[in-house]
């Protein structure tokens, strides 16, 4: 909406340097820090606003983490801070003629609803299981039907809906119409649902150390934004000789607005936490990660780029898993990790809460930095 009036100011008054506001790379600097001083500012005031409420964190006594007691009374729900500081300077420095601002704004807006009744259930309610785990991928697959439908039905994408990216291999693409355009919506939207919905719960596995998931969002944003930036230019995709996608350019200006609402978060969520962003904050991220690579035609490179979410995920999978097989074939069910997801693991082990942060953090650049490298190296 500013964009929009200080395009019309523009045009009017003709005042000198409004026309820098055309930039994708100009707006994409007022967005982060837009969305840094929106967090910084309402986050402190929400936190004293969930105390008041009495909006706590309440640990499970079946954790088996002593340390993690320490955490109870932390206001949660602070997912809220995240939410605002994404959405309003989205609304303020995107242009709202492009379907994608409209496309990824419905997904943090409706996953944080979904998070957000999940976690008032838990604490106003007092109910610990929360929103029953259907209802959770029943909001999660309609954000994937939706996103996945106008990705494909949408006349200004027909001309590349079914393809994606192949990693490090030059000029390959992957086409979900293998049985023929006629029926590729039956393959390309499933896998559209498969993949927010997989990405927003692992997101959501994730957060269980103070700053973990805000920091590793943070970091999985600034690489889907570059891949956005230059997809969406037609010099830079023809360089780089990768898919070029009008309009992935406004979605850079979300992804700073994503990076700097986390980055403001963490502020007040980094070791020892003052606030827990919730369910209200994780689904609404990694909903958003996932339908990022899902609109930019790379999510192929989610395994690298959400490492983090997938590991956390895997050890899960596995570790359940496992525990059945065993308890069946032996009568007692047996573990893979000492405690899942596996940042637990690394406490049990005696490794201090920051240092894990910190270490999953360094892997997390890491598979940010080879991402990249895929640009490249192909």
């Amino acid at each position: 909406m500013l964009y929009e009036l200080i395009k019309w100011l523009n045009e009017v008054t003709n005042i000198p340097g409004l026309g820098a506001f055309d930039f994708i790379t100009t707006r994409t600097a007022f967005a982060a820090a837009t969305a840094l001083i929106i967090s910084l500012i309402i986050g402190k005031k929400i936190i004293i606003w969930l105390r008041r409420m009495q909006l706590k964190e309440v640990i499970r006594d079946d954790i088996g983490l002593k340390t993690h007691l320490s955490k109870e009374g932390t206001p949660t729900m602070g997912g809220v801070i995240i939410i605002l500081s994404i959405v309003i300077p989205a609304f303020l420095w995107m242009r709202l003629d492009n379907i994608y601002t409209w496309m990824i704004i419905f997904v943090v807006l409706v996953l944080g609803t979904v998070g957000f009744i999940d976690d008032y259930i838990k604490v106003v309610k007092k109910n610990k299981s929360g929103l029953h785990g259907w209802f959770k991928i029943i909001g999660q697959v309609l954000v994937g039907i939706v996103i996945g439908a106008i990705l494909y039905f949408w006349p200004a994408f027909a001309e590349y809906n079914t393809l994606t990216t192949v990693p490090f291999l030059k000029e390959v693409h992957i086409d979900y119409a293998f049985f023929g355009d006629e029926y590729a919506w039956l393959i390309y939207i499933p896998v559209v649902i498969f993949i927010i919905t997989a990405v927003s719960n692992s997101a959501n596995l994730t957060d269980g150390l103070d700053g973990l998931l805000s920091g590793t969002s943070a970091i999985a944003g600034v690489i889907l934004g570059i891949f956005a930036y230059v997809s969406g230019r037609v010099d830079f995709s023809s360089f780089l000789n990768i898919m070029y996608l009008p309009g992935t350019g406004e979605l850079t200006i979300f992804v700073a607005s994503l990076v700097g609402g986390c980055l403001g978060f963490l502020w007040y969520n980094s070791y020892p936490a003052q606030v827990f962003m919730g369910d209200t904050g994780s689904l609404a991220l990694g909903g958003a990660i996932g339908a990022l690579a899902v609109m930019i035609h790379k999510e192929l490179l989610l395994p690298i780029i959400c490492g983090i979410f997938l590991v956390e995920a895997a050890s899960v999978i596995i570790q359940t898993t496992w525990f059945k097989y065993t308890k069946r074939k032996f009568g007692e069910g047996r573990r893979v990790f000492l405690m899942t997801p596996i940042h637990h693991h690394f406490e049990k082990q005696g490794w201090p809460e920051s240092k894990i942060v910190v270490r999953f953090w360094i892997v997390a650049i890491l598979l940010g930095i080879i991402s990249l490298l895929t640009l490249k190296l192909r």
